[in-house]
């Protein structure tokens, strides 16, 4: 009888052993947090790409000088960010990007016989179809940036301004007639490199774009005896994304 209480009594201790071993375990996992504490990024930047989408405009053109149907730009880039204070919601930032414009207008651009540049106004008795200039740009933004932004969110108010700095490396004039189509891709008088004003403003992924070029496109042109001083007004939206 003492024998086989003996051998209930081990029976019963080594049936125990993997239940508490299993409520050790349980009790040990109820000790381990749900998520792990998440490390706010006290030196965080506002690196951003941005895409944006502008209506164009002419400005400064002489009276003869039209826009007529859409004049439109697309353009993205990179903005590398560098925070002048402690909370670093003011910074400094430069980027590189890439510009299409394009600019329907009665402007013709051409050349005579001897490769000299013509620059007529395409009146109303002149039958055509098409005549704008586009441009390709790359361009070096610089932006003095404010806004709301802290290292724990990414949605905030921001105000952009600054320089644009561009080179166009392609030039294209298309004007198309019935039975007739001229292209114009080299112009003397063509102002390739580019500097703006930009402001930009808005909250969190959508923003308001402005941008005002500040030298002419055509310094050294003329039509009917006055300086073609036309420049470039663009409005729009403007994407960031982190």
């Amino acid at each position: 009888m003492n024998k086989l209480l003996k051998i209930f009594f081990c029976l019963f201790v080594v049936s125990s052993l993997p239940l508490a071993a299993q409520t050790e375990e349980e009790d040990r996992l109820q000790s381990i947090p749900d998520s792990v504490p998440s490390v706010i990024d006290s030196l965080y930047r506002e690196d951003q790409f941005y895409v944006g989408l502008t209506f164009n405009l002419i400005s400064n053109k002489p009276d003869a000088i039209s826009q007529s149907g859409f004049s439109g730009g697309i353009h993205a880039g990179f903005t590398r960010d560098f925070p002048l204070n402690k909370r670093r919601n003011i910074a400094i930032a430069v980027g590189l990007g890439w510009s299409l414009n394009s600019y329907s207008q009665n402007l013709f651009i051409g050349e005579d016989e001897a490769g000299e540049s013509i620059f007529r106004e395409l009146t109303n008795d002149i039958d055509y179809s098409t005549n704008r200039f586009s441009t390709q740009l790359v361009e070096a933004p610089l932006e003095f940036r404010w806004r709301t932004s802290t290292a724990e969110t990414y949605k905030f108010w921001r105000i952009y301004t600054g320089l644009r700095f561009g080179y166009i490396y392609h030039f294209k004039s298309d004007f198309v007639q019935p039975d007739n189509q001229v292209i114009q891709t080299e112009v003397p008088e063509l102002d390739r490199f580019r500097m703006g004003a930009t402001f930009t403003f808005g909250f969190n992924t959508f923003n308001f774009h402005l941008y005002y070029s500040l030298n002419s496109l055509f310094p050294d042109a003329q039509l009917n005896g006055e300086t073609i001083d036309i420049s470039v007004f663009r409005a729009g939206l403007m994407f960031y994304i982190l």
